[in-house]
Protein backbone atom coordinates (compact mmCIF):
# COMPACT_ATOMS: atom_id res chain seq x y z
CA UNK A 1 0.00 0.00 0.00
CA UNK A 2 0.91 3.84 -0.62
CA UNK A 3 2.67 5.06 2.41
CA UNK A 4 4.20 1.54 3.72
CA UNK A 5 7.43 0.93 4.39
CA UNK A 6 8.07 -0.53 1.33
CA UNK A 7 6.69 2.33 -1.02
CA UNK A 8 8.31 5.21 -2.91
CA UNK A 9 5.70 7.26 -4.31
CA UNK A 10 7.74 9.71 -6.82
CA UNK A 11 11.44 8.12 -7.37
CA UNK A 12 12.46 9.36 -10.04
CA UNK A 13 12.87 6.71 -13.18
CA UNK A 14 14.01 8.03 -16.05
CA UNK A 15 17.00 9.66 -13.81
CA UNK A 16 18.23 6.07 -13.26
CA UNK A 17 16.18 4.03 -16.65
CA UNK A 18 17.48 6.83 -19.14
CA UNK A 19 14.88 8.55 -21.31
CA UNK A 20 12.04 7.68 -23.60
CA UNK A 21 12.51 6.90 -27.05
CA UNK A 22 13.58 9.54 -29.53
CA UNK A 23 10.72 12.32 -29.85
CA UNK A 24 9.15 11.34 -26.55
CA UNK A 25 11.79 13.95 -24.64
CA UNK A 26 10.64 15.11 -20.77
CA UNK A 27 8.76 18.37 -20.88
CA UNK A 28 7.82 20.57 -17.80
CA UNK A 29 3.68 20.13 -17.21
CA UNK A 30 3.03 23.53 -17.73
CA UNK A 31 5.41 23.81 -21.14
CA UNK A 32 3.60 25.20 -24.00
CA UNK A 33 3.06 22.69 -26.77
CA UNK A 34 5.71 21.92 -29.29
CA UNK A 35 5.70 23.65 -32.60
CA UNK A 36 3.21 23.67 -35.40
CA UNK A 37 1.19 20.08 -35.51
CA UNK A 38 2.00 18.01 -38.42
CA UNK A 39 -0.37 16.98 -40.95
CA UNK A 40 -3.04 14.50 -39.42
CA UNK A 41 -1.62 11.17 -40.16
CA UNK A 42 2.07 11.93 -39.81
CA UNK A 43 0.93 13.86 -36.14
CA UNK A 44 -1.34 10.67 -35.27
CA UNK A 45 1.24 8.16 -35.83
CA UNK A 46 3.71 9.96 -34.03
CA UNK A 47 1.51 10.33 -31.26
CA UNK A 48 0.86 6.46 -31.04
CA UNK A 49 4.55 6.12 -30.96
CA UNK A 50 5.45 8.12 -28.38
CA UNK A 51 2.18 7.00 -26.00
CA UNK A 52 3.31 3.50 -26.95
CA UNK A 53 7.20 4.25 -25.95
CA UNK A 54 5.27 5.76 -22.52
CA UNK A 55 3.21 2.85 -21.86
CA UNK A 56 5.95 0.57 -21.77
CA UNK A 57 8.07 2.97 -19.26
CA UNK A 58 5.18 3.62 -17.08
CA UNK A 59 5.32 -0.13 -16.40
CA UNK A 60 8.83 -0.74 -15.80
CA UNK A 61 8.59 2.02 -13.64
CA UNK A 62 9.25 0.80 -9.99
CA UNK A 63 6.61 2.24 -8.30
CA UNK A 64 3.27 4.53 -8.52
CA UNK A 65 4.73 7.52 -8.11
CA UNK A 66 6.97 7.09 -10.95
CA UNK A 67 4.17 6.26 -12.83
CA UNK A 68 2.09 9.63 -12.32
CA UNK A 69 5.30 11.27 -13.08
CA UNK A 70 5.57 10.00 -16.26
CA UNK A 71 2.16 10.65 -17.42
CA UNK A 72 2.48 14.03 -16.01
CA UNK A 73 5.65 15.01 -17.90
CA UNK A 74 4.69 13.62 -21.07
CA UNK A 75 1.19 14.86 -21.49
CA UNK A 76 2.04 16.69 -24.34
CA UNK A 77 2.42 13.33 -26.59
CA UNK A 78 -1.45 13.31 -26.27
CA UNK A 79 -1.96 16.39 -27.58
CA UNK A 80 -1.98 19.93 -26.84
CA UNK A 81 -2.39 19.45 -22.96
CA UNK A 82 -0.43 20.37 -19.71
CA UNK A 83 -0.34 18.39 -16.75
CA UNK A 84 -1.60 20.73 -13.57
CA UNK A 85 -1.81 18.20 -10.80
CA UNK A 86 -1.59 14.84 -9.97
CA UNK A 87 -2.69 12.54 -7.23
CA UNK A 88 -2.62 9.38 -5.51
CA UNK A 89 -4.46 7.24 -3.20
CA UNK A 90 -3.17 6.75 -0.11
CA UNK A 91 -5.02 5.29 2.68
CA UNK A 92 -7.86 6.44 2.22
CA UNK A 93 -6.62 9.76 0.76
CA UNK A 94 -5.47 11.77 -1.84
CA UNK A 95 -1.94 12.62 -1.78
CA UNK A 96 -0.99 15.31 -4.13
CA UNK A 97 2.27 14.97 -6.12
CA UNK A 98 5.51 16.47 -6.20
CA UNK A 99 5.20 17.68 -9.57
CA UNK A 100 2.07 19.50 -8.73
CA UNK A 101 2.62 23.57 -8.96
CA UNK A 102 2.14 25.77 -6.15
CA UNK A 103 -0.68 28.85 -7.75
CA UNK A 104 -3.77 26.75 -8.12
CA UNK A 105 -2.93 23.68 -5.83
CA UNK A 106 -5.60 24.60 -3.17
CA UNK A 107 -8.24 25.38 -5.41
CA UNK A 108 -7.71 22.32 -7.64
CA UNK A 109 -7.33 19.91 -4.91
CA UNK A 110 -10.62 21.03 -3.23
CA UNK A 111 -12.05 20.06 -6.55
CA UNK A 112 -10.40 16.97 -7.11
CA UNK A 113 -11.78 15.67 -3.52
CA UNK A 114 -15.10 16.98 -4.44
CA UNK A 115 -15.73 15.05 -7.28
CA UNK A 116 -15.66 11.96 -5.23
CA UNK A 117 -14.17 9.61 -7.14
CA UNK A 118 -15.97 10.84 -10.39
CA UNK A 119 -14.71 12.66 -13.69
CA UNK A 120 -15.11 16.28 -13.97
CA UNK A 121 -14.29 19.81 -14.94
CA UNK A 122 -11.48 21.91 -13.72
CA UNK A 123 -11.41 25.40 -13.55
CA UNK A 124 -7.55 27.24 -14.00
CA UNK A 125 -7.34 30.79 -14.98
CA UNK A 126 -5.86 30.78 -18.41
CA UNK A 127 -6.49 27.29 -19.50
CA UNK A 128 -10.37 27.51 -20.96
CA UNK A 129 -10.75 23.67 -20.84
CA UNK A 130 -9.91 21.54 -18.19
CA UNK A 131 -10.52 18.35 -16.79
CA UNK A 132 -10.13 16.00 -13.71
CA UNK A 133 -9.39 12.49 -15.02
CA UNK A 134 -9.78 9.24 -12.62
CA UNK A 135 -7.51 6.81 -12.75
CA UNK A 136 -8.77 3.46 -12.35
CA UNK A 137 -8.44 -0.20 -12.07
CA UNK A 138 -10.54 -2.74 -11.32
CA UNK A 139 -13.16 -1.80 -8.69
CA UNK A 140 -10.78 0.95 -6.98
CA UNK A 141 -9.72 4.31 -7.63
CA UNK A 142 -5.77 5.00 -7.90
CA UNK A 143 -5.88 8.87 -8.86
CA UNK A 144 -6.48 11.66 -10.71
CA UNK A 145 -4.91 13.64 -13.41
CA UNK A 146 -5.75 17.15 -13.66
CA UNK A 147 -4.89 18.58 -17.34
CA UNK A 148 -5.85 21.49 -19.10
CA UNK A 149 -5.54 23.00 -22.47
CA UNK A 150 -5.65 26.59 -24.16
CA UNK A 151 -7.75 25.36 -26.76
CA UNK A 152 -10.79 22.81 -26.97
CA UNK A 153 -8.98 19.30 -27.92
CA UNK A 154 -10.15 17.70 -31.06
CA UNK A 155 -11.89 14.57 -30.55
CA UNK A 156 -8.59 12.61 -31.91
CA UNK A 157 -6.80 14.20 -29.05
CA UNK A 158 -9.38 13.71 -26.81
CA UNK A 159 -8.93 9.86 -27.59
CA UNK A 160 -5.47 10.29 -27.56
CA UNK A 161 -5.99 11.72 -23.82
CA UNK A 162 -8.30 8.69 -22.62
CA UNK A 163 -5.50 5.98 -24.15
CA UNK A 164 -2.99 7.79 -21.87
CA UNK A 165 -5.27 7.51 -18.86
CA UNK A 166 -6.12 4.16 -19.37
CA UNK A 167 -2.19 2.94 -19.90
CA UNK A 168 -1.45 5.06 -16.77
CA UNK A 169 -4.58 3.56 -14.72
CA UNK A 170 -3.35 0.14 -15.71
CA UNK A 171 0.44 0.86 -14.97
CA UNK A 172 -1.05 1.33 -11.60
CA UNK A 173 -2.99 -1.09 -11.06
CA UNK A 174 0.15 -3.85 -12.15
CA UNK A 175 2.61 -1.51 -9.97
CA UNK A 176 -0.12 -1.58 -6.70
CA UNK A 177 -0.35 -5.69 -7.34
CA UNK A 178 3.35 -6.60 -7.61
CA UNK A 179 4.30 -4.06 -4.77
CA UNK A 180 1.40 -5.74 -2.77
CA UNK A 181 2.72 -8.99 -3.58
CA UNK A 182 5.88 -8.03 -2.52
CA UNK A 183 4.76 -6.67 0.89
CA UNK A 184 2.91 -10.14 1.49
CA UNK A 185 5.73 -12.13 0.34
CA UNK A 186 7.76 -10.07 3.08
CA UNK A 187 5.34 -10.36 5.86
CA UNK A 188 4.98 -13.91 5.32
CA UNK A 189 8.70 -14.41 5.49
CA UNK A 190 8.66 -12.12 9.01
CA UNK A 191 5.98 -14.44 10.51
CA UNK A 192 7.46 -17.72 9.57
CA UNK A 193 10.82 -16.41 11.16
CA UNK A 194 8.89 -15.09 13.98
CA UNK A 195 7.04 -18.24 14.43
CA UNK A 196 10.04 -20.17 13.99
CA UNK A 197 12.35 -17.75 16.89
CA UNK A 198 9.11 -18.38 19.46
CA UNK A 199 9.33 -22.01 18.67
CA UNK A 200 12.84 -22.50 19.32
CA UNK A 201 12.71 -19.84 22.66
CA UNK A 202 9.56 -22.04 23.93
CA UNK A 203 11.89 -25.59 22.70
CA UNK A 204 14.25 -24.22 24.96
CA UNK A 205 12.90 -22.98 28.02
CA UNK A 206 10.70 -26.09 27.92
CA UNK A 207 13.63 -28.47 28.08
CA UNK A 208 15.39 -26.38 30.34
CA UNK A 209 13.12 -26.87 33.11
CA UNK A 210 12.07 -29.96 32.04
CA UNK A 211 9.50 -30.45 28.97
CA UNK A 212 7.41 -33.24 30.52
CA UNK A 213 7.09 -32.05 34.17
CA UNK A 214 5.83 -29.03 32.56
CA UNK A 215 3.08 -30.58 30.74
CA UNK A 216 2.15 -32.60 33.33
CA UNK A 217 1.58 -29.91 35.59
CA UNK A 218 -0.13 -27.58 33.46
CA UNK A 219 -2.73 -29.86 32.49
CA UNK A 220 -3.09 -31.04 36.07
CA UNK A 221 -3.55 -27.06 37.10
CA UNK A 222 -6.58 -27.26 34.41
CA UNK A 223 -7.95 -30.03 35.19
CA UNK A 224 -8.35 -29.10 39.04
CA UNK A 225 -9.50 -25.63 38.13
CA UNK A 226 -12.92 -26.94 35.91
CA UNK A 227 -12.05 -25.36 33.36
CA UNK A 228 -13.64 -27.59 31.08
CA UNK A 229 -12.73 -28.54 27.15
CA UNK A 230 -12.32 -24.99 26.24
CA UNK A 231 -9.41 -24.82 28.87
CA UNK A 232 -7.24 -27.97 27.66
CA UNK A 233 -7.79 -26.87 23.96
CA UNK A 234 -6.46 -23.74 24.95
CA UNK A 235 -3.43 -25.12 27.09
CA UNK A 236 -2.65 -27.71 24.16
CA UNK A 237 -2.79 -24.96 21.50
CA UNK A 238 0.07 -22.51 24.30
CA UNK A 239 2.24 -25.63 24.09
CA UNK A 240 2.43 -26.76 20.38
CA UNK A 241 1.28 -23.81 18.49
CA UNK A 242 -0.90 -25.73 16.72
CA UNK A 243 -4.69 -25.69 16.37
CA UNK A 244 -6.24 -27.99 18.90
CA UNK A 245 -9.84 -29.19 19.43
CA UNK A 246 -12.51 -32.18 20.92
CA UNK A 247 -15.03 -33.85 18.85
CA UNK A 248 -17.82 -35.69 20.99
CA UNK A 249 -17.52 -39.40 19.36
CA UNK A 250 -20.59 -38.65 17.10
CA UNK A 251 -17.53 -36.17 15.10
CA UNK A 252 -19.18 -33.06 16.44
CA UNK A 253 -16.75 -29.76 17.37
CA UNK A 254 -17.78 -29.20 20.81
CA UNK A 255 -14.55 -26.86 21.18
CA UNK A 256 -11.43 -25.54 19.04
CA UNK A 257 -8.52 -23.39 20.02
CA UNK A 258 -6.64 -22.03 17.27
CA UNK A 259 -6.49 -20.22 13.55
CA UNK A 260 -8.36 -22.29 10.61
CA UNK A 261 -11.70 -23.17 12.20
CA UNK A 262 -14.23 -24.22 9.49
CA UNK A 263 -17.55 -22.06 9.80
CA UNK A 264 -19.57 -23.96 9.39
CA UNK A 265 -18.53 -27.74 10.84
CA UNK A 266 -18.71 -30.33 8.55
CA UNK A 267 -21.67 -32.19 9.42
CA UNK A 268 -19.94 -35.42 10.54
CA UNK A 269 -20.84 -38.81 8.31
CA UNK A 270 -21.66 -41.71 11.27
CA UNK A 271 -19.93 -44.52 9.02
CA UNK A 272 -16.88 -42.26 8.38
CA UNK A 273 -16.64 -41.39 12.13
CA UNK A 274 -17.15 -44.94 13.28
CA UNK A 275 -14.50 -46.30 11.15
CA UNK A 276 -12.14 -43.28 11.95
CA UNK A 277 -12.47 -44.44 15.90
CA UNK A 278 -11.90 -47.85 15.31
CA UNK A 279 -8.78 -46.61 13.51
CA UNK A 280 -7.95 -45.04 16.18
CA UNK A 281 -8.97 -47.17 18.61
CA UNK A 282 -6.68 -50.26 17.15
CA UNK A 283 -3.47 -48.16 17.42
CA UNK A 284 -1.44 -47.12 20.70
CA UNK A 285 -0.84 -43.46 21.04
CA UNK A 286 -2.16 -40.54 18.86
CA UNK A 287 -3.09 -41.38 15.34
CA UNK A 288 -2.09 -38.98 12.02
CA UNK A 289 -5.54 -39.57 10.14
CA UNK A 290 -5.41 -36.86 7.06
CA UNK A 291 -4.36 -33.88 8.45
CA UNK A 292 -4.94 -34.54 11.93
CA UNK A 293 -2.98 -36.14 14.41
CA UNK A 294 -5.60 -37.56 17.32
CA UNK A 295 -6.02 -39.46 20.49
CA UNK A 296 -9.42 -41.06 22.19
CA UNK A 297 -10.90 -39.63 24.84
CA UNK A 298 -11.82 -43.13 26.62
CA UNK A 299 -11.81 -43.64 30.23
CA UNK A 300 -12.58 -47.04 31.47
CA UNK A 301 -12.47 -48.16 27.73
CA UNK A 302 -15.58 -46.25 26.72
CA UNK A 303 -15.07 -43.73 24.00
CA UNK A 304 -16.09 -40.26 25.10
CA UNK A 305 -14.70 -38.69 22.12
CA UNK A 306 -11.82 -37.44 20.38
CA UNK A 307 -8.92 -34.79 21.01
CA UNK A 308 -6.82 -33.35 17.64
CA UNK A 309 -4.12 -31.69 16.42
CA UNK A 310 -4.19 -29.57 12.95
CA UNK A 311 -0.72 -30.30 11.67
CA UNK A 312 -1.26 -29.67 7.64
CA UNK A 313 2.77 -29.47 7.55
CA UNK A 314 3.35 -32.44 9.65
CA UNK A 315 5.30 -30.99 12.62
CA UNK A 316 5.19 -32.62 15.41
CA UNK A 317 7.68 -34.42 17.49
CA UNK A 318 7.92 -36.16 20.48
CA UNK A 319 7.00 -33.14 23.02
CA UNK A 320 3.51 -32.51 20.73
CA UNK A 321 3.08 -36.27 21.29
CA UNK A 322 3.69 -36.12 24.95
CA UNK A 323 1.48 -33.28 25.32
CA UNK A 324 -1.41 -34.18 23.30
CA UNK A 325 -1.51 -37.40 25.32
CA UNK A 326 -1.15 -35.66 29.05
CA UNK A 327 -4.15 -33.42 27.24
CA UNK A 328 -5.98 -36.00 26.68
CA UNK A 329 -5.43 -37.59 30.34
CA UNK A 330 -6.75 -34.36 31.90
CA UNK A 331 -9.77 -34.52 29.65
CA UNK A 332 -10.96 -37.92 30.35
CA UNK A 333 -10.77 -37.02 34.30
CA UNK A 334 -13.12 -33.65 33.60
CA UNK A 335 -15.57 -36.13 30.99
CA UNK A 336 -15.73 -38.74 33.60
CA UNK A 337 -16.75 -35.87 35.83
CA UNK A 338 -19.09 -34.64 33.63
CA UNK A 339 -20.54 -37.70 32.84
CA UNK A 340 -20.95 -38.71 36.68
CA UNK A 341 -22.59 -35.52 36.76
CA UNK A 342 -24.94 -37.04 33.60
CA UNK A 343 -25.93 -40.05 36.00
CA UNK A 344 -27.26 -38.10 38.45
CA UNK A 345 -29.34 -36.36 36.76
CA UNK A 346 -30.69 -39.30 34.44
CA UNK A 347 -31.69 -41.04 37.96
CA UNK A 348 -33.63 -37.50 38.99
CA UNK A 349 -35.17 -38.18 35.26
CA UNK A 350 -35.61 -41.50 36.21
CA UNK A 351 -37.78 -41.09 39.18
CA UNK A 352 -40.13 -38.80 37.58
CA UNK A 353 -40.34 -40.91 34.47
CA UNK A 354 -41.68 -43.87 36.55
CA UNK A 355 -43.71 -41.53 38.80
CA UNK A 356 -45.05 -40.49 35.15
CA UNK A 357 -45.91 -43.91 34.15
CA UNK A 358 -47.67 -45.45 37.40
CA UNK A 359 -49.55 -41.89 37.46
CA UNK A 360 -48.78 -38.80 39.62
CA UNK A 361 -49.85 -35.58 40.90
CA UNK A 362 -49.31 -32.81 37.79
CA UNK A 363 -48.35 -30.05 40.26
CA UNK A 364 -45.39 -32.02 41.79
CA UNK A 365 -44.52 -33.68 38.37
CA UNK A 366 -44.46 -29.92 37.07
CA UNK A 367 -42.39 -28.93 39.41
CA UNK A 368 -39.67 -31.86 39.30
CA UNK A 369 -39.67 -31.39 35.71
CA UNK A 370 -38.55 -27.63 35.69
CA UNK A 371 -36.03 -28.36 38.93
CA UNK A 372 -34.02 -30.86 35.43
CA UNK A 373 -34.65 -28.51 32.85
CA UNK A 374 -37.47 -30.11 31.14
CA UNK A 375 -40.97 -28.78 29.87
CA UNK A 376 -43.91 -31.16 30.00
CA UNK A 377 -46.51 -28.61 29.20
CA UNK A 378 -45.98 -30.01 25.75
CA UNK A 379 -48.18 -33.24 24.18
CA UNK A 380 -45.86 -35.55 24.03
CA UNK A 381 -44.98 -39.24 23.34
CA UNK A 382 -44.42 -42.36 25.04
CA UNK A 383 -41.56 -44.43 23.91
CA UNK A 384 -40.39 -48.05 24.35
CA UNK A 385 -37.20 -49.19 23.37
CA UNK A 386 -35.90 -53.33 23.60
CA UNK A 387 -33.07 -54.89 21.88
CA UNK A 388 -32.67 -58.75 21.74
CA UNK A 389 -29.00 -58.73 22.30
CA UNK A 390 -28.89 -55.84 25.21
CA UNK A 391 -30.03 -56.17 28.55
CA UNK A 392 -32.15 -53.17 29.75
CA UNK A 393 -29.58 -51.81 32.71
CA UNK A 394 -27.81 -48.77 33.34
CA UNK A 395 -25.52 -48.73 30.18
CA UNK A 396 -28.25 -49.87 27.65
CA UNK A 397 -30.46 -46.82 28.64
CA UNK A 398 -27.10 -44.16 28.74
CA UNK A 399 -27.00 -45.75 24.93
CA UNK A 400 -30.70 -44.65 24.45
CA UNK A 401 -30.60 -41.67 26.18
CA UNK A 402 -27.47 -40.75 23.74
CA UNK A 403 -29.05 -41.86 20.92
CA UNK A 404 -31.93 -39.79 21.43
CA UNK A 405 -29.76 -36.50 22.24
CA UNK A 406 -27.90 -37.49 19.06
CA UNK A 407 -30.94 -37.13 16.79
CA UNK A 408 -32.48 -34.25 18.46
CA UNK A 409 -34.95 -35.89 20.74
CA UNK A 410 -35.77 -34.17 24.20
CA UNK A 411 -36.44 -36.68 26.38
CA UNK A 412 -36.74 -38.35 29.87
CA UNK A 413 -35.86 -41.96 30.21
CA UNK A 414 -36.12 -44.63 32.63
CA UNK A 415 -35.64 -48.58 32.32
CA UNK A 416 -38.03 -51.26 32.97
CA UNK A 417 -36.75 -55.29 33.28
CA UNK A 418 -36.56 -55.86 29.60
CA UNK A 419 -37.50 -52.19 28.08
CA UNK A 420 -36.02 -48.63 28.16
CA UNK A 421 -38.98 -45.67 28.21
CA UNK A 422 -38.76 -42.92 27.23
CA UNK A 423 -41.18 -39.50 27.57
CA UNK A 424 -40.56 -37.49 24.53
CA UNK A 425 -42.12 -33.86 23.57
CA UNK A 426 -42.26 -34.42 19.86
CA UNK A 427 -43.11 -37.66 17.57
CA UNK A 428 -39.70 -39.21 16.89
CA UNK A 429 -38.24 -39.68 13.53
CA UNK A 430 -39.53 -43.19 11.76
CA UNK A 431 -35.91 -44.17 11.35
CA UNK A 432 -33.65 -41.91 13.35
CA UNK A 433 -33.68 -43.28 16.34
CA UNK A 434 -33.48 -46.81 15.55
CA UNK A 435 -30.46 -46.20 12.73
CA UNK A 436 -28.38 -44.15 15.53
CA UNK A 437 -29.21 -47.13 17.95
CA UNK A 438 -28.37 -49.74 15.54
CA UNK A 439 -24.84 -47.70 15.33
CA UNK A 440 -24.47 -47.54 18.72
CA UNK A 441 -25.33 -51.21 19.56
CA UNK A 442 -23.50 -52.76 16.55
CA UNK A 443 -26.62 -54.54 15.41
CA UNK A 444 -30.01 -53.89 14.00
CA UNK A 445 -32.05 -56.50 16.58
CA UNK A 446 -34.20 -53.73 18.03
CA UNK A 447 -37.56 -52.64 18.35
CA UNK A 448 -39.27 -49.56 18.96
CA UNK A 449 -42.75 -49.04 19.95
CA UNK A 450 -44.29 -45.12 19.87
CA UNK A 451 -47.65 -44.47 21.64
CA UNK A 452 -50.26 -41.73 20.11
CA UNK A 453 -49.44 -38.44 21.39
CA UNK A 454 -50.66 -37.35 25.01
CA UNK A 455 -51.62 -33.98 25.86
CA UNK A 456 -52.63 -34.31 29.68
CA UNK A 457 -50.04 -36.30 32.49
CA UNK A 458 -52.67 -38.20 33.45
CA UNK A 459 -52.69 -40.12 30.09
CA UNK A 460 -48.77 -41.10 30.09
CA UNK A 461 -49.79 -44.34 31.99
CA UNK A 462 -52.70 -45.15 29.23
CA UNK A 463 -49.71 -44.41 26.36
CA UNK A 464 -47.64 -46.22 27.91
CA UNK A 465 -49.89 -49.56 27.26
CA UNK A 466 -49.96 -47.93 23.96
CA UNK A 467 -46.50 -48.20 22.76
CA UNK A 468 -45.91 -50.86 24.52
CA UNK A 469 -48.74 -52.56 22.22
CA UNK A 470 -47.44 -51.03 19.06
CA UNK A 471 -44.21 -52.50 20.35
CA UNK A 472 -45.53 -56.23 21.03
CA UNK A 473 -47.37 -55.89 17.09
CA UNK A 474 -44.03 -55.35 16.02
CA UNK A 475 -42.30 -57.91 17.67
CA UNK A 476 -45.09 -60.69 16.35
CA UNK A 477 -44.84 -59.32 12.96
CA UNK A 478 -43.20 -60.74 9.52
CA UNK A 479 -40.36 -57.75 9.95
CA UNK A 480 -39.52 -57.85 13.61
CA UNK A 481 -37.08 -55.08 14.00
CA UNK A 482 -37.59 -51.77 13.46
CA UNK A 483 -40.19 -48.42 14.89
CA UNK A 484 -44.02 -49.13 14.89
CA UNK A 485 -46.74 -46.45 15.73
CA UNK A 486 -49.54 -46.77 17.79
CA UNK A 487 -51.79 -44.79 15.62
CA UNK A 488 -50.56 -46.59 12.47
CA UNK A 489 -51.71 -50.08 13.48
CA UNK A 490 -55.21 -49.95 12.33
CA UNK A 491 -57.03 -52.96 13.12
CA UNK A 492 -54.49 -53.96 15.80
CA UNK A 493 -55.38 -51.02 18.33
CA UNK A 494 -58.22 -53.06 19.33
CA UNK A 495 -56.68 -56.35 19.25
CA UNK A 496 -54.37 -55.94 22.43
CA UNK A 497 -55.02 -55.62 25.90
CA UNK A 498 -56.59 -52.36 27.81
CA UNK A 499 -59.31 -51.85 25.18
CA UNK A 500 -61.55 -49.50 25.73
CA UNK A 501 -64.83 -47.69 24.60
CA UNK A 502 -62.83 -44.79 23.09
CA UNK A 503 -60.61 -46.35 21.64
CA UNK A 504 -63.69 -48.45 19.93
CA UNK A 505 -64.64 -44.86 19.04
CA UNK A 506 -61.39 -43.89 17.63
CA UNK A 507 -60.99 -46.59 15.50
CA UNK A 508 -64.31 -46.30 13.95
CA UNK A 509 -64.30 -42.61 13.19
CA UNK A 510 -60.90 -42.92 11.23
CA UNK A 511 -62.75 -45.85 8.97
CA UNK A 512 -66.08 -44.64 8.72
CA UNK A 513 -66.21 -41.32 10.16
CA UNK A 514 -66.63 -39.35 6.59
CA UNK A 515 -69.40 -41.51 5.49
CA UNK A 516 -71.18 -41.14 9.05
CA UNK A 517 -70.58 -37.54 8.46
CA UNK A 518 -72.36 -38.06 5.25
CA UNK A 519 -74.88 -40.25 5.84
CA UNK A 520 -76.20 -37.43 8.59
CA UNK A 521 -75.85 -34.68 5.92
CA UNK A 522 -77.60 -35.97 3.11
CA UNK A 523 -80.27 -38.72 5.26
CA UNK A 524 -78.78 -41.48 3.05
CA UNK A 525 -77.52 -45.06 4.25
CA UNK A 526 -73.59 -45.53 3.13
CA UNK A 527 -72.85 -46.97 5.73
CA UNK A 528 -75.35 -49.45 6.05
CA UNK A 529 -74.73 -50.40 2.70
CA UNK A 530 -71.40 -51.25 3.25
CA UNK A 531 -72.01 -53.21 6.09
CA UNK A 532 -74.49 -55.48 4.14
CA UNK A 533 -72.30 -56.01 1.94
CA UNK A 534 -69.84 -57.08 3.86
CA UNK A 535 -72.45 -59.59 5.81
CA UNK A 536 -73.42 -60.32 2.18
CA UNK A 537 -69.69 -61.73 1.51
CA UNK A 538 -69.92 -59.15 -1.07
CA UNK A 539 -72.22 -60.71 -3.32
CA UNK A 540 -73.97 -58.14 -5.42
CA UNK A 541 -77.06 -59.82 -6.03
CA UNK A 542 -77.85 -60.81 -2.48
CA UNK A 543 -76.64 -57.57 -0.93
CA UNK A 544 -79.19 -55.98 -3.38
CA UNK A 545 -81.98 -57.91 -2.73
CA UNK A 546 -81.28 -57.27 1.24
CA UNK A 547 -81.55 -53.59 0.74
CA UNK A 548 -84.30 -53.83 -1.91
CA UNK A 549 -82.47 -51.68 -4.10
CA UNK A 550 -81.34 -52.11 -8.31
CA UNK A 551 -78.21 -54.05 -8.67
CA UNK A 552 -76.54 -50.92 -10.69
CA UNK A 553 -78.16 -48.69 -7.59
CA UNK A 554 -75.63 -50.74 -5.34
CA UNK A 555 -72.90 -50.59 -7.71
CA UNK A 556 -73.17 -46.56 -7.60
CA UNK A 557 -73.27 -46.82 -4.12
CA UNK A 558 -70.16 -48.42 -3.15
CA UNK A 559 -68.22 -46.63 -6.08
CA UNK A 560 -69.03 -43.13 -4.51
CA UNK A 561 -68.18 -45.40 -0.73
CA UNK A 562 -64.81 -45.36 -2.50
CA UNK A 563 -65.05 -41.53 -2.81
CA UNK A 564 -66.14 -40.34 0.19
CA UNK A 565 -64.11 -42.53 2.46
CA UNK A 566 -60.81 -42.54 0.18
CA UNK A 567 -60.53 -46.54 0.89
CA UNK A 568 -60.34 -49.01 -1.51
CA UNK A 569 -62.53 -51.91 -1.30
CA UNK A 570 -60.37 -53.99 -3.52
CA UNK A 571 -57.36 -53.76 -1.42
CA UNK A 572 -57.34 -56.34 1.49
CA UNK A 573 -56.06 -54.13 4.57
CA UNK A 574 -58.78 -51.33 3.79
CA UNK A 575 -60.99 -53.88 2.96
CA UNK A 576 -60.35 -55.92 6.35
CA UNK A 577 -60.41 -52.58 8.51
CA UNK A 578 -63.49 -51.47 6.87
CA UNK A 579 -65.45 -54.53 7.72
CA UNK A 580 -64.40 -54.89 11.16
CA UNK A 581 -64.85 -51.07 11.78
CA UNK A 582 -68.68 -51.57 10.31
CA UNK A 583 -69.06 -54.40 12.38
CA UNK A 584 -68.12 -52.65 15.67
CA UNK A 585 -70.12 -49.48 14.52
CA UNK A 586 -73.33 -51.89 14.07
CA UNK A 587 -72.91 -54.17 17.15
CA UNK A 588 -70.85 -51.99 19.56
CA UNK A 589 -71.76 -48.74 18.96
CA UNK A 590 -75.40 -49.22 18.04
CA UNK A 591 -75.43 -48.65 14.70
CA UNK A 592 -77.15 -45.44 13.08
CA UNK A 593 -76.96 -42.98 15.83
Amino acid sequence: MVGSRAYRPYHRYSDRQGSLPRGSARRHPTAAPRGPRLPGRTQAARALRELAALSRAQFDAPDEGEILCLAMDHIVAAGPYSAEAGYLKVGGELVPSPRNGQTHALAVGRRVRHLAGQDGKVSVVGRPWGRALGLRGPGVLHGYLVVTSCSRPTKAEQSLLAMLVRHTAAALSVAVAHRRQREDALELHRLREERTALQRQLISVVAELGYERAVHALMADVAASGGGEEAVTRALHGLTGLPALVEDRFGRLRSWTGPGRPVPYPEPDPVCQDEMLHAVARQAGPVRIGDRLITLIRPHGEILGALALVDARDETDEHTVLALEHAAASLAMEMTHLRNLADVELRLHRELVDDLLAGTNEASAYARSEAVGYDLHRSHYVVVVQWSNRIANDSFAQTVGRAASAVGMRSLLTRRSDHVVLVADDRPHARALYEALARETGTRSGTIGVSAPSDSLNDIPHHYQEAQRALDVRRHSRERYGTTFFDELGLYRILGPGNDYRELETFVHEWLGQLIDYDSRHQAAMVETLARYFDCGGNYDETADSLAIHRSTLRYRLQRIRDISGHDLANVEDRLNLQVATRVWKIVLGGPG
